[in-house]
Formats: C-alpha cells, sequence, structure tokens
C-alpha cells in the first residue's frame, strides 16, 4: 500500500500536496486539520482516516482523539499528540504498545523513529502554514506484508 502522511494542516492544503499524494490508497491526518472542507479535498484522493487535534474544537465531535486501524498487517495508531504535551517517540510507543506504526503530529517537526521492537514512529511535519521556521512537509508510507514499512518525509515548498 502507498500511504500518504499529513499532520498539522490548520486548514490548508497546500497544492504541492494533490502532486505528492496523487495515487494513494489511503490518507492518515494526525490532527490539528483546521476545517472539515480539508477533509474533503484530501478524500477526493483517496479514503482519509483523520483524527483531531487541539485546535479542531468544532471537528471534536466529527473525529476521534485516537484512531486504531489495520493496513497490510500492520497495525497502525494515529494521534495528534497534544494529550501527552510535547509527545516523543519512547512515550507513544509506551501508551500504544500494540501498535506497529504510530503516526502523531502536534510538534510540526518531521520525524521517523524506527524502535527497537521494530515499530515505525511517523510525525510528517506541518502541512499547513509555515510555523516557527520549519519548512511544511508531508510523509509517504509504503507498506508490504511481511516487510518493515518504509517511509519518507517529503518537503514541500
Amino acid at each position: 500500500m502507498r500511504l500518504g502522511l499529513i499532520a498539522d494542516t490548520h486548514g490548508r492544503v497546500r497544492r504541492e500536496v494533490y502532486d505528492v499524494f496523487a495515487k494513494l490508497d489511503h490518507i492518515l491526518h494526525a490532527g490539528d486539520v483546521g476545517d472539515a472542507g480539508v477533509l474533503d479535498e484530501l478524500e477526493a484522493l483517496a479514503p482519509v482516516t483523520a483524527v483531531y487535534g487541539n485546535v479542531d474544537i468544532k471537528l471534536r465531535r466529527r473525529l476521534p482523539q485516537v484512531a486504531e486501524l489495520e493496513l497490510d498487517g500492520f497495525r497502525f495508531v494515529v494521534t495528534h499528540g497534544d494529550q501527552f504535551g510535547s509527545p516523543e517517540p519512547d512515550g507513544l510507543k509506551a501508551a500504544f504498545p500494540g501498535a506497529d506504526v504510530i503516526v502523531f503530529g502536534h510538534t510540526h517537526r518531521p520525524l521517523i523513529r524506527d524502535l527497537p521492537d521494530f515499530t515505525v514512529v511517523v510525525n510528517p511535519g506541518s502541512a499547513g502554514p509555515r510555523r516557527f521556521d520549519l519548512a511544511p512537509s508531508v510523509a509517504i508510507m509504503e507498506t508490504e506484508p511481511g516487510i518493515p514499512p518504509r517511509v519518507r518525509i517529503v518537503p514541500l515548498s
């Protein structure tokens, strides 16, 4: 499967996302969506699993705080992570010990961490308005049953 990982859109889908997210099987949005229209735009590209973040007051009735799903035989957890303060990979794994892949947002800092138990923890960075002098980004993950997921951060201009 080819997955698009995105977070912290804050109401904006950058034009480059449409190119990077072409031909996906699924999109995982790790919160701070900002506006329901963002989900509609992403749904036009591929099925979306999304969670709410700390700015998503209006979306809390529509979205869960944590989403758990199985894709290609891997157990995914998607969370914004703000409930953990400034989330770190080890703390997220302790909170979700059964996860094979954890996708989170909130910090706006892209991160890929392979843990010793083969869990992959990913923050795709912020895809919305530029903040904290960090370049906007998303991530692409490819999965195949029985092979560890492969993921890369994709900077957006």
